[in-house]
């Protein structure tokens, strides 16, 4: 692979158009805070899911896929599909309760749910672990990616790549906060999608692949096609399939798949226009996220095993690449530097650019948190609204240097995506049935925080040096998440729950309804209707829909026209269900 003058030539348009677009665009948000980090809350649903999808789609997220297809096949991606479950959760239910939340972020929830010193401290707290470390190990993640990327492709040593993208992500989003964040994700999904789609029909189509039939046939790549793991071995559909739909999916928390909605989505929630499009942008976001991205990277990395069948192969191919930095990750840029001239400075192009998408939502959304949640609420409450964006400035700043630095230790994405996993597990439930008990107090997530932290400990440093309780990884989230949530809910009848006067205000507000809220019916305003049976039904379908339309388009990859075309026809009634229950509802 050489990099040709037309490949440079796209690469460095590429970056300069996204600098334009951040430019252009982000002229109009530095009026305040509320422009700054919300676009002024008047932004539409088909420009908030885009970018909800294109943040998710970072340089390191097909790495990660061709790390779960190379190891354990195509049925490896159950663990990621499975937060579906969460997603369609946040777009039938949460999506309407977050915006009438009406805070600037998701931390800020924490004194509006609860009170006093409690509420205060969850507050803080919470704004310095999501907005300094857990953030940081985050963009920290992505940008391991674009090392091993700017190795394989550009040539260029860690420090280089990132020197030139971060520079590019600080201009843009430094400069006009989330509105120019918005339209140059627009811009960079478009270009990543395609370069995605374009690579793998070319990677497919290489002679040493020899096309779909010479793919499936291939020795290396037989047994790692079927999107369902052997169920003749618990020792792999436990961990694949059971574990992820069965527990993972509300026990974690997990950046675009947070319990109840969280993070960047629940931001990109409170800036829709109104309720109807922080709806319509969580459902487009679900859709395109699970049904639409996955083939070609899935595709790409089977191609890799036949490649690259091993890591010394890869290692051999690309000496100048770091020992501690070869992985199975490592495949998917491997591949990619067989395109030709043109086409891979397309890719490569996406691929900066996706992380650029990535890198520029987490410093705006750490540095919301830093800003509105710490320094305001309790540094400067005075503040103007010029201080709180110059203040956001320099946040966005040195939570990108300290994410760009900590990515220099990091060895694979598997190994982050793990981490992550741990980090908080067993608190996902809490997160989702704050909103609908009004037993769940701030000490209730205290104690639960408290839990979940004394469990990591002991399954990442002590677990794993007793010999007469063996447990595998898996194992060691199941059990962490049990513990953890029967912990929190024992905390929330034995400690106090809030004043009346803080429950009151939060129903009064938010409106939420139901049999967990039935001694504090909402006060003036429209009374709450319980739709949540109704919302689940849909969320249900939905869950159907997307999957049906993802393993349809597996199917007919496969060259299994009837499967394709069942799993179509599931699709397309539970779309339907959905569109019956909303008209019954209107």
């Amino acid at each position: 692979m050489q990099l040709t003058g037309l490949d440079w030539g796209i690469i460095a348009a590429v970056l300069l158009i996204v600098l334009g677009i951040g430019w252009w665009s982000g002229r109009k948000g530095q009026g305040d805070a509320n422009d700054y980090f919300l676009g002024g809350r008047a932004m539409p649903w088909w420009l908030l899911g885009t970018s909800m999808v294109a943040t998710t789609f970072s340089a390191d997220t097909p790495n990660l896929v061709t790390d779960l297809v190379r190891q354990q096949g195509v049925s490896g991606n159950w663990a990621w599909w499975a937060f579906l479950l969460t997603g369609m959760v946040t777009v039938f239910i949460y999506a309407k309760l977050w915006r009438r939340s009406g805070v600037l972020t998701d931390i800020e929830f924490y004194e509006l749910r609860y009170g006093g010193q409690g509420g205060a401290f969850l507050r803080g707290f919470r704004a310095i672990y999501l907005g300094l470390v857990f953030n940081v190990l985050v963009m920290a993640t992505v940008s391991l990616a674009a090392i091993k990327l700017g190795s394989i492709l550009l040539g260029w040593p860690g420090w280089m790549t990132l020197a030139v993208t971060c520079s590019v992500t600080l201009f843009f989003s430094a400069y006009g906060g989330l509105r120019a964040i918005l339209w140059t994700d627009l811009f960079q999904f478009v270009l990543a999608m395609g370069g995605a789609v374009a690579a793998c029909l070319y990677v497919v189509y290489l002679p040493e692949v020899g096309g779909m039939e010479g793919l499936m046939s291939h020795p290396n790549v037989a047994g790692k096609l079927s999107v369902w793991p052997d169920f003749d071995d618990p020792e792999v559909w436990i961990p694949v399939l059971l574990v992820p739909l069965a527990v993972q999916w509300w026990a974690s928390y997990y950046p675009g798949a947070e319990p109840g909605g969280g993070g960047y989505i629940a931001q990109r929630m409170f800036s829709a226009r109104s309720e109807e499009d922080a709806v319509g942008a969580t459902l487009l976001f679900n859709a395109a996220h699970y049904a639409l991205r996955p083939w070609p990277w899935i595709l790409v990395a089977l191609a890799s095993l036949i490649v690259f069948p091993d890591l010394d192969s890869i290692a051999s191919a690309f000496p100048a690449l770091a020992a501690d930095k070869v992985g199975h990750d490592v495949a998917y840029p491997a591949m990619l530097s067989l395109l030709p001239s043109g086409l891979l400075g397309w890719v490569t192009a996406s691929l900066l650019a996706a992380f650029i998408s990535t890198m520029s939502t987490q410093v705006n959304l750490g540095a919301s948190y830093l800003v509105n949640d710490v320094w305001v609420r309790f540094l400067r409450p005075e503040a103007t609204e010029e201080e709180k964006v110059g203040a956001g400035r320099w946040a966005t700043v040195l939570s990108l240097l300290a994410g760009a630095t900590l990515s220099l230790t990091l060895t694979s994405a598997g190994q982050a995506f793990n981490l992550l996993l741990l980090l908080g597990a067993g608190t996902g439930g809490l997160f989702i049935l704050r909103w609908f008990w009004w037993r769940i107090s701030a000490g209730t997530e205290i104690a639960a925080m408290g839990i979940s932290l004394v469990v990591a400990i002991y399954f990442t440093w002590i677990h794993d040096g007793l010999e007469w309780w063996p447990l595998a990884d898996w194992g060691k989230l199941v059990a962490g998440s049990l513990i953890t949530t029967a912990g929190w809910v024992a905390a929330a009848f034995l400690l106090p729950p809030e004043p009346p006067e803080v429950l009151q205000r939060f129903v009064n507000l938010v409106r939420p309804g139901g049999p967990g809220w039935a001694r504090f019916p909402a006060e003036g305003g429209e009374e709450a209707t319980w739709n949540v049976p109704r919302s689940l039904l849909q969320a249900f379908l939905g869950c159907l829909a997307v999957y049906g339309a993802l393993l349809g388009m597996g199917s007919v990859l496969f060259g299994h026209g009837v499967a394709g075309m069942a799993f179509g026809a599931l699709t397309g009634l539970s779309i339907q269900g959905i569109l019956i229950l909303q008209r019954r509802a209107a």
